[in-house]
């Protein structure tokens, strides 16, 4: 009997006992094409030698420093190379363990950085419905994901949520992508100024919405008008990369296919590749010298902030990206990934939108392609196809609730980078095999 505490109380699981690259191997021997790099995290496969060997190397150095008396070479290092290719006034790092507590501190950040620049009365957050920002209540609380707010509603504060922009389910018919996107910020403003204008702290958003979407990017122009009334009101603009950033959609940082740059940014997932956890909140110049020349400590922390050991396999992790060139082979490969997709799925008679970016890709089912009506929730689609899936051997991130935490069927690819032209048939046929045995035509 096993006395760990599962996901789920009533499944029971394969034991993964090795890695290959793409693949993940269970005690029987069974491979398993990680589709989804577990959770868009496993950017560089299973079994990297060099970050294997970087984890090695500084556990025999050093394996544990407390930020409250040292720094470390690794955390310098990787924040020396994270801040060289961040975009707009970015220029410090605050490392930390993971997604959730990156959102965390992006909030706690965004509301010292009021208060020591005079303006205390900031307190109101906004973001988007169907958006993911990680588990813990402050992150759960922010994020517009129906379905895993629900049962912990009573313990979240209070945050405004906006329409995303979801232009597949929410354009009109008589509506341009330009049109659309622009009624889809100004949302935002007319936020800010029901809340009042100055009394709004943030605005929240990923660049291209993940789990609970389905590879969801902006259309062209959303993101320069959100940045505009983000200006034009003092509100501070934060990221969420967790998912999407790190190379994840062909760029390192996510928002620079739109043309922008945030106030803080968050990342995590794909900055340790799956062999530490580790994730990081980046802010710009203008927000720390506020905490700096005013109280000049930031009020929050973690134990393990700036691990030594994650940090030196995010360094390694970045390393092994930029000697391979492997933000640019997203591109090069996501290029083919989306016509596979598109040549396998587009006419399917219940694949509604397949959409995404570099090596990000949602597939969204409909019950009725012409009117976008999704399949009735009792059908339990997304569920079983990932139960189909894994049967085949593939990995792959199917989600239920897609237009509103209940009604609507995705599932998410997000294969690892090194993913090979062989591997992309592969990858389509089995995932084309689990939707012909769950969804009826």
């Amino acid at each position: 009997m096993s006395h760990v505490f599962p996901r789920h109380c009533h499944s029971a699981l394969p034991t993964a006992v090795s890695g290959d690259g793409c693949y993940l191997i269970d005690a029987d021997g069974k491979r398993y094409f990680d589709g989804s790099g577990g959770a868009a995290v496993s950017c560089l496969g299973h079994s990297n030698a060099r970050v294997v060997q970087a984890i090695k190397d500084q556990v025999d150095k050093l394996a544990f420093a407390h930020t409250g008396f040292f720094t470390t070479d690794p955390a310098e290092e990787l924040a020396d190379m994270l801040i060289a290719a961040a975009p707009g006034d970015l220029d410090r790092v605050y490392f930390v363990s993971g997604g959730s507590e990156a959102v965390e501190a992006a909030i706690k950040l965004a509301r010292q950085f009021h208060i020591e620049n005079g303006e205390p009365q900031r307190s109101h957050l906004i973001a988007r419905r169907q958006s993911y920002h990680g588990n813990t209540l402050g992150a759960l609380a922010v994020g517009g994901n129906a379905w895993r707010r629900e049962q912990f509603a009573p313990l979240l504060i209070d945050v405004s949520h906006i329409s995303p922009c979801y232009e597949y389910a929410e354009r009109t018919a008589d509506e341009t992508l330009h049109e659309y996107g622009q009624r889809a910020a100004q949302e935002l403003e007319d936020e800010i100024l029901r809340l009042g204008p100055d009394q709004v702290m943030a605005f929240l958003a990923e660049p291209v919405v993940g789990a609970t979407l389905g590879a969801v990017p902006a259309v062209d122009g959303y993101f320069t008008r959100i940045r505009e009334i983000c200006d034009r009101y003092g509100v501070l603009l934060i990221l969420d990369e967790v998912m999407c950033g790190m190379g994840r959609t062909g760029h390192l940082f996510a928002c620079d296919a739109d043309g922008i740059a945030p106030d803080i940014l968050c990342i995590a997932k794909g900055l340790g590749a799956g062999y530490q956890p580790i994730g990081a909140m980046l802010c710009t110049t203008k927000i720390y010298d506020a905490i700096a020349s005013g109280t000049g400590f930031f009020q929050h922390g973690h134990t393990y902030l700036g691990h030594p050991v994650a940090a030196a396999a995010g360094r390694a992790v970045l390393q092994e990206m930029h000697d391979h060139a492997l933000v640019a082979r997203v591109r090069d490969v996501g290029a083919q990934f989306e016509t596979a997709l598109r040549d396998r799925f587009a006419q399917h008679p219940h694949v509604g939108d397949i959409r995404g970016r570099g090596l990000f890709w949602g597939i969204e089912f409909v019950a009725d392609r012409e009117t976008r009506a999704p399949f009735d929730p009792q059908n339990g689609y997304a569920g079983k196809l990932k139960k189909a899936a894994f049967n085949e051997g593939l990995i792959c991130y199917p989600m239920p609730g897609t237009r509103d935490g209940r009604h609507g069927d995705h599932v998410l690819m997000a294969p690892p980078f090194i993913m090979t032209e062989l591997q992309i048939d592969e990858v389509t046929s089995k995932l084309a095999r689990a939707i012909h045995a769950v969804i009826p035509t």
